[in-house]
């Protein structure tokens, strides 16, 4: 070992290349062409990451489908980001280790077993993609709206990585002899220098506006079921904490045509959130018609929620809030009418039977004396016999050929040219299921009336969207960003000239003593 090496070479060589003493000569591999994969390789992991931190406000739809097949309740979606998280680590210091290489002149040899697990790594991101591509497509929109909420921070982040990265460049160009390479350097260099600097000029966000929209209102889903057990009446107890303007929930009919709140339906739709398989132990029902009320009664409706903790909030509660969790039973419809009725707050809900029945469920809702705009009818089931209840469409098509103007759709579905047109016609746009702050703050940019959440606690305390600017603000900060950048990569190319020219000197100047010495 050379005594005159640091600690920090000897470590980053070995870590990269295994070679902690000197590196051998003759044994390596096309070292630029692994050095443009491993490149290749931390951008695609960093991507893939990005896509499921964006994804992670569906992740309960993840889980359920993992659910469906698996029949066990894990957030494996929380397992997903992790190991994604790993792999976008391990990419990105493996990159760091070899431009710090590049940097001191050390040679590039990428160690066998990085080379594996870089495979590993490009063979899990492609499986990945192709998953969303074929079973969860309304994701890729959802990545196509962060960008209209990350494009400036990301451009920002793109200019400060580009400026740090030119030392290397300039060292590059510097060093080389060739004109050709010369040439391609300073050529692609300026390449992604414009596209980065100018790339502003088609960033398109609506929180870039000189005016923001009013807050969007609430709707809870499921109640607050981050805070209770979904579709109890201690879930949406607590989602009034959040100031809901209405409580979305799930109907079903059981075998007697008592209308009760249950969002899981066909075979074993009570074991996610019930104890029904300790009750009824053995029992085969595929529909809520296979059991009548008196039996659903038995069941326990809360337990589930602390022993599975969905959505790790469990610890949150209290030791009241605990045993209230632990004691909650399938409600009923009525029940959640009365608690509507009494607070002025709306009610939507799905219906789960497989033969539409609305005969009980309007007669229910009749006989609560629930004022009917509060009520909204969201069924495409039966809306003749609605005419009082505030009619909602899941679709624009639907709504039009109905004169409506109520939407209720998936957050994906609308951009936001497409609210600013229906808010013009007064049309009510009300979005699910929203459930991060990014999102939210994007939404209220664009103008939605209302969203529905299942974190409906971290969004009634926000004032304002986690980031908005005046078009005349960004401006500044991306002219600023961009000169500044600009003027540190200039000072950086003159220092790496003036440190040629001088080693050029120093060059020279020994060539011409050590000739002399030995005279």
């Amino acid at each position: 070992m050379r005594s005159e090496e640091g600690i920090f070479r000897i470590c980053f060589r070995g870590i990269y290349s295994c070679h902690w003493k000197h590196p051998r000569k003759g044994r390596r591999r096309c070292p630029c062409c692994w050095f443009s994969f491993i490149s290749l390789m931390a951008i695609l992991a960093l991507g893939w990451m990005y896509v499921c931190f964006v994804a992670y406000n569906d992740h309960s739809d993840f889980n359920w489908k993992a659910y469906q097949t698996l029949h066990l309740w894990v957030n494996w979606y929380m397992i997903v980001i992790i190991l994604s998280a790993v792999l976008a680590i391990y990419c990105l210091l493996l990159l760091l280790f070899s431009l710090f290489q590049f940097a001191i002149k050390e040679p590039l040899d990428l160690h066998w077993l990085h080379k594996v697990l870089l495979f590993l790594g490009l063979i899990i991101v492609l499986l990945g993609t192709a998953a969303i591509s074929s079973q969860w497509k309304t994701e890729w929109s959802t990545v196509h709206l962060s960008l209209q909420a990350t494009a400036p921070f990301l451009q920002l982040g793109a200019v400060v990585s580009l400026t740090v990265i030119s030392w290397l460049v300039f060292q590059s160009f510097n060093s080389t002899q060739r004109a050709v390479s010369k040439v391609l350097i300073s050529g692609a260099f300026v390449a992604v220098s414009t596209m980065i600097f100018l790339s502003p000029l088609m960033i398109q966000s609506p929180c870039l506006t000189d005016t923001l929209p009013p807050k969007p209102t609430l709707v809870g889903h499921r109640g607050a079921p981050l805070l209770a057990p979904e579709n109890t009446m201690m879930s949406f107890r607590r989602s009034m904490e959040c100031n809901v303007i209405a409580f979305e929930t799930d109907v079903q009919l059981s075998k007697d045509s008592v209308p009760f709140l249950m969002h899981d339906n066909k075979k074993n739709f009570l074991k996610r959130t019930t104890n029904v398989d300790t009750v009824f132990p053995n029992r085969t029902y595929n529909t809520s018609s296979d059991f009548t009320w008196e039996e659903l009664q038995k069941l326990n409706a809360g337990d589930w929620f602390l022993k599975t903790d969905p959505f790790w909030s469990a610890s949150s509660l209290s030791d009241e809030e605990r045993a209230r969790a632990r004691n909650e039973g399938v409600p009923l419809l009525r029940d959640l009418l009365d608690l509507a009725k009494k607070h002025n707050i709306a009610v939507i809900f799905d219906l789960k039977n497989e033969d539409d029945d609305c005969f009980h469920i309007i007669t229910t809702i009749l006989n609560s004396s629930i004022s009917p705009d509060l009520i909204w009818w969201l069924p495409a089931a039966c809306r003749e016999y609605t005419k009082g209840f505030r009619q909602v469409y899941g679709s624009v098509t639907s709504m039009e050929r109905n004169n409506g103007t109520f939407l209720n759709v998936n957050y994906s579905m609308l951009n936001a040219k497409n609210i600013s047109v229906l808010r013009s016609k007064n049309v009510t746009v009300n979005l699910w299921v929203v459930n991060e702050r990014w999102l939210f703050s994007l939404l209220w940019c664009m103008g939605a009336t209302s969203v529905t959440t299942n974190t409906c606690h971290i969004f009634k305390d926000m004032s304002r969207p986690d980031w908005h600017l005046t078009r005349r603000q960004y401006l500044i900060i991306w002219i600023t960003a961009d000169l500044v950048s600009l003027s540190l990569m200039v000072i950086m190319f003159f220092l790496q000239r003036r440190k040629k020219s001088r080693n050029q000197i120093f060059r020279l100047e020994s060539e011409r003593i050590v000739p002399l010495l030995s005279l």
